[in-house]
């Protein structure tokens, strides 16, 4: 699927409905949802203002992968970095996507960023 700004609430749907068919509920379907418009929200805001998201389920867990053609992840950034602390705004999508999900992968780099990521069901 493609997404742009203004697309990623009915993404957002689509995937919890697809996500909820696959499985998860109650709060794995909620968490999962969350780091889906994380990692879009990201995807749109940093990542050229659009992106592709796929979706498949493996190995009894749900899989995402969010691809944007952005300048990639600044110079030093790191997945082990701690969320911004305080009431600084921003900076906390990639910690709070790694901190919903059973696994997360990200590679980025000048022609653009992917994050791979996965949920199961309990």
């Amino acid at each position: 699927m493609v997404f742009a700004r203004g697309g990623i609430t009915p993404l957002r749907r689509t995937v919890a409905e697809h996500a909820a068919r696959e499985g998860l509920a109650g709060a794995r379907l909620e968490d999962f949802v969350l780091a889906v418009n994380e990692v879009t929200t990201n995807a749109v805001v940093h990542g050229g203002g659009r992106g592709t998201l796929r979706l498949w389920s493996h190995a009894g867990r749900l899989w995402c992968e969010v691809s944007d053609e952005g300048p990639g992840l600044p110079p030093g950034w790191t997945a082990a970095r701690p969320p911004p602390a305080g009431l600084e705004s921003g900076g906390r999508g990639l910690w709070l996507t790694r901190t919903l999900c059973d696994q997360v992968t990200i590679v980025s780099g000048p022609r653009g960023t992917t994050v791979m990521f996965a949920a199961g069901p309990g």
